[in-house]
């Protein structure tokens, strides 16, 4: 009897950019169509959950330019949250 091997696909990593780059399109409308900063921090908080680049990579080990997105993303996010509370 031959046993057959199966192969999966790994979807995270498609869905992690899909639904990082939904939470940032959606805080963006929260933002500029609907004028609701305490709706564009959560959902551009929710975003950073979800990591668009390879997850399975350390981040000591991440490029540069993957560092710096995320810093400028939390950054922007804890300079929006503190315009929220202190405006």
């Amino acid at each position: 009897m031959e046993t057959q091997e199966t192969t999966t696909k790994d979807f995270s990593q498609t869905f992690s950019k899909f639904a990082y780059g939904a939470f940032v399109a959606l805080s963006l409308y929260f933002l500029i169509v609907s004028h609701s900063l305490s709706d564009f921090v959560m959902q551009f908080g929710i975003a950073l959950v979800f990591d668009p680049f390879d997850q399975k990579v350390a981040w000591n080990e991440r490029p540069f330019y993957q560092k710096a997105w995320f810093i400028v993303h939390t950054v922007i996010l804890f300079g929006a949250f503190g315009w929220l509370l202190f405006a």
